[in-house]
């Protein structure tokens, strides 16, 4: 039996898998627990078999697994497999979509992650979770304290200077229980400020250290951070056939509504990977806010859109040029140039 795709359904603790032979007929149909899947595959395929998986929860991990056994391994984005579901969703139906899929050569697939990157991409999330979990314990403290009639101004800097002097105020009504709930709250927001701040100190370290982020940080509007996320995220962006098509993950392209050769642009499609937009979105705004002194060509263009249109069309307009910049250097492999930007 030689097939030449396999696609396999990957869950917690059962593997679906659906292989189809050189007259793309299926031949191959298992389902195996999750320690037996990688050695049946070993026994039944041959080097070089292509295999495809949705990009999901460990599927880093099992690609490089199976890269290391010579197969061909493609990871692609789990909504990409809902349109080649012919009927029932189910394992075996999802599997055979995934190896449907594969016969279409136009179909973008994800990269695949080293360790490095898995690393880096791990202490973003961390650091994303860590600030979501900031500002509901932000929002915890305001609503309980405006109860109290105490009420900070909006920015985080402000609450933190104002919470020391709600408890050392013994005028201001706060009953003696409520103080030491204020003061635990109180507690917990510094414990979350330090470990973003822990986070934020190491993802600057590699960033000093990596060649590839410290020439993305030549551009304006990005960071260590930012620089970091895009290495984490797109790799080399060889996966990409352009910096336009790079800027669909980030969900920074217009959406279309376009027919009969009408084409109507509506707003950015905000998809895929939004802490990453938001990095680049803020960074953009830090350059606009300076780009007012300056007389380069690309501080005049942003100027010029801020002055005729909104400033988060503005700053958006940015974010999309700053990461096809990214792309260019990445995939060429050059240093930021400010007349071709």
């Amino acid at each position: 039996m030689r097939l030449i795709r396999v696609g396999v359904d990957l869950a917690t603790n059962v593997f679906q898998l659906h292989g189809v032979d050189r007259s793309e007929k299926t031949a191959w149909r298992r389902k195996l627990v999750r320690g037996d899947w990688i050695e049946e595959l070993l026994e039944s395929l041959e080097p070089g078999c292509e295999i495809r998986m949705e990009a999901c929860s460990g599927a880093h991990y099992r690609a490089t697994k199976l890269q290391a056994q010579e197969y061909t391994v493609k990871l692609i984005a789990p909504q990409f497999v809902k349109s080649y579901v012919k009927i029932n969703k189910n394992d075996a139906n999802d599997a055979e979509a995934i190896c449907e899929e594969m016969s279409r050569p136009s179909m973008r697939v994800v990269a695949i992650k080293t360790d490095e990157q898995q690393d880096i991409q791990a202490a973003h999330r961390v650091r994303s979770g860590l600030m979501d979990q900031r500002k509901a314990k932000a929002n915890q403290l305001r609503g309980l304290a405006s109860e109290y009639g105490l009420v900070a101004s909006k920015e985080l800097l402000h609450l933190r200077s104002a919470i020391p002097r709600w408890l050392e105020d013994q005028e201001n009504g706060l009953t003696e229980r409520f103080r030491r709930l204020l003061h635990g709250l109180w507690g917990d927001l510094k414990t979350l400020d330090e470990r973003i701040e822990e986070l934020d100190r190491e993802i600057e370290q590699i960033a000093r250290q990596d060649p590839v982020a410290i020439r993305l940080q030549q551009v304006r509007g990005i960071g260590p951070l930012t620089a970091m996320a895009l290495l984490a995220t797109i790799g080399d962006a060889s996966q990409f056939a352009s910096g336009r098509e790079m800027t669909v993950l980030f969900g920074l392209k217009p959406k279309q509504n376009s027919s009969e050769g009408k084409e109507r642009l509506l707003g950015i499609s905000k998809r895929c990977d939004a802490y990453l937009r938001s990095l680049l979105v803020h960074g953009a705004r830090a350059v606009i806010r300076t780009a007012q002194a300056k007389t380069d060509r690309l501080s005049m263009w942003v100027i010029r859109i801020a002055t005729t249109r909104h400033p988060n069309i503005a700053a958006v307009a940015l974010a999309n040029k700053t990461a096809r910049i990214a792309w260019a250097m990445l995939t060429k492999r050059t240093d930021y140039r400010s007349q071709a930007a």
